[in-house]
């Protein structure tokens, strides 16, 4: 295949700010214990991250903090990925479980070079993602929405929905009961 078309879209500053953050997570970021989820959220933070109240376990990976936007009480469980290069917006009260997949960036496989493409992804308040789920560019997760274990989400999920499947697909209302 001929790749003399190709350009990468990441600029430069993006690049070094991408390789300053991986050497941080390495060294200061993953290693911690349980109990410094403070320390990873002001890690973040000086990273660009916008973080109201978050638990990160240490083998988060975020691919790009100054992308990321958390709000108040949201849970980050081991394993899960944030490939956020094109924003990741996730509101109050939400989990995260372990091994998730929020993917906002796709290649366009119409075109010979697989351009580089993709669309932030938003969980809206009072949602949970289960465990081994992927969430595909563009996807937003309506309020207290839940998205079942390994669900591959494409489209975006109705409020108080429960979807699960692959692709994704509702299968039942959330109804609380306290």
């Amino acid at each position: 295949m001929d790749t003399s078309g190709f350009v990468n879209p990441h600029s430069v500053g993006n690049k070094v700010g991408r390789l300053a953050w991986r050497i941080v997570w390495m060294v200061l970021f993953r290693p911690t214990p349980w109990f410094m989820t403070g320390w990873r959220s002001f890690l973040l933070r000086c990273f660009g991250a916008k973080i109201t109240r978050a638990e990160f376990h240490q083998s988060v990976r975020v691919w790009a903090p100054w992308r990321l936007k958390v709000g108040s009480d949201v849970y980050f469980d081991r394993g899960v990925n944030l490939y956020n290069a094109f924003g990741i917006e996730v509101a109050d009260r939400v989990v995260v479980s372990f091994n998730t997949c929020l993917c906002t960036a796709t290649h366009d496989h119409r075109k010979r070079l697989f351009p580089l493409t993709g669309r932030p992804i938003t969980i809206r308040s009072d949602s949970w993602i289960a465990a081994h789920a992927f969430i595909a560019p563009g996807v937003t997760v309506e309020e207290g929405a839940v998205v079942g274990a390994c669900a591959f989400v494409v489209k975006s999920v109705p409020a108080w929905s429960i979807v699960s499947g692959n692709p994704a697909a509702v299968i039942g209302k959330r109804e609380i009961r306290d």
